[in-house]
């Protein structure tokens, strides 16, 4: 008979499988990252796993969401602190460093990616499209930010910034430095 947890319990397992969670897919990455693995570290049986989460997917799609929302509400706080291009350049290099340190939100074109994403449902799909879709707003939608270039053009800019974060190990100067430098003298171009 399985074990009854109280809703105490069942909040801190929760909690705890998604950091276990975020921690194992930074450090191995989705396909390594096994139910096993995870109900070991997090001290419950697999089955017990899956009275909180239907699927080993469903977990990963918490989690992503989870994590892009936290570092979207966090970067959009910047923007509204300094409400000016110079907040979203500070949001900008917030995000960049938790990419950083969370780096399976930008290996978006990995072959572990794509396997997570083909075992997603179409809803779970749907939830990580909106979540990418909301960290996009952020940069367009504030009535005090005005763009001197088109949306895509100052959208593809900042995509590639931070991807540029793929590249990090074979900067010849420290990867976060050359960041913030380059947002610094980008930022006049794209914000009046």
């Amino acid at each position: 008979m399985a074990r009854s947890f109280t809703e105490r319990e069942k909040n801190n397992i929760r909690r705890n499988l998604r950091e276990i969670c975020k921690r194992y897919w930074t450090q191995y990455g989705y396909k390594k990252t096994s139910v096993d693995d995870l109900c070991k570290q997090a001290g419950i049986s697999k089955g017990a796993f899956y009275l909180f989460f239907e699927s080993k997917e469903a977990l990963f799609c918490e989690v992503i969401c989870s994590v892009q929302e936290q570092i979207c509400n966090a970067a959009s706080a910047l923007i509204e602190k300094y409400k000016d291009r110079y907040g979203v350049a500070e949001a900008l290099k917030f995000i960049y460093r938790e990419y950083d340190q969370n780096n399976f939100l930008c290996n978006s074109n990995s072959t572990d990616f794509t396997i997570f994403m083909n075992k997603l449902s179409e809803e779970q799909s749907k939830k990580i499209v909106e979540s990418n879709k909301k960290s996009q707003q952020l940069f367009l939608n504030p009535s005090y930010l005005r763009c001197k270039v088109d949306a895509d053009m100052a959208m593809s800019v900042i995509y590639s910034l931070i991807l540029n974060i793929k590249n990090k190990d074979i900067l010849p100067q420290d990867h976060v430095e050359t960041f913030d430098f380059m947002v610094d003298h980008l930022i006049d171009s794209l914000y009046e």
